[in-house]
């Protein structure tokens, strides 16, 4: 197993393909940093990958030296509250909008929950809006991120450049484990 000295970070929006590629990565050799406290469902069915403690980095985020090493799941938001004395690599997971907008609409039907009457234009016009503000603080602050983007779509049609680029990116991955773990009949939602 290689010493990375970074905290790995796997971040994007919401149902943009981040539990696959967590799944990619601890597949690849990084251990990943996890609770199970969020079981897999009909939406994730081979997991989601979540660490409880990332959604209160900003109160306390004494998990983050804890994390070198390993791979950790983010929310972009979330992105903004990390501590800038820590060196993270992040694999930033695009998906085209009206995807990710159909999968949160079908996943909030599978739980009965609503949308909270918000449009999909509007949605789409907020997170291009939050990635932008995300990306800019990563800007700002690069002498701490390093990060790559990833297309989800691309991942799930033709996996291997992706899974290339992402083991260089991260200083070398198992990338025959990598890619199979991509599971195509689990690309839903198409557009």
């Amino acid at each position: 197993m290689k010493d990375r000295t970074y905290l790995t970070i796997v971040s994007g929006l919401p149902r943009s393909g981040t539990s696959l590629m967590m799944q990619m990565l601890e597949a690849g050799g990084i251990p990943a940093l996890t609770d199970g406290i969020r079981a897999p469902d009909v939406d994730n069915p081979k997991g989601y990958y979540e660490f409880e403690p990332v959604k209160k980095t900003k109160e306390d985020p004494s998990w983050v030296a804890q994390g070198v090493g390993s791979v950790v799941k983010m929310v972009h938001l979330l992105l903004l509250d990390l501590p800038t004395e820590f060196d993270y690599r992040v694999v930033f997971l695009r998906r085209d909008l009206d995807e990710v907008v159909r999968s949160q609409d079908i996943m909030l039907q599978h739980r009965d929950e609503n949308s909270d009457g918000i449009s999909r234009e509007r949605l789409k016009k907020v997170y291009t809006s939050q990635i932008s503000t995300v990306k800019e603080h990563m800007h700002t602050h690069a002498d701490r991120f390093k990060v790559i983007e990833v297309d989800y779509n691309e991942i799930v049609t033709t996996p291997s450049p992706s899974v290339q680029k992402v083991s260089a990116f991260l200083d070398g991955l198992d990338t025959v484990r990598m890619l199979e773990t991509v599971d195509p009949s689990l690309y839903r939602n198409r557009r």
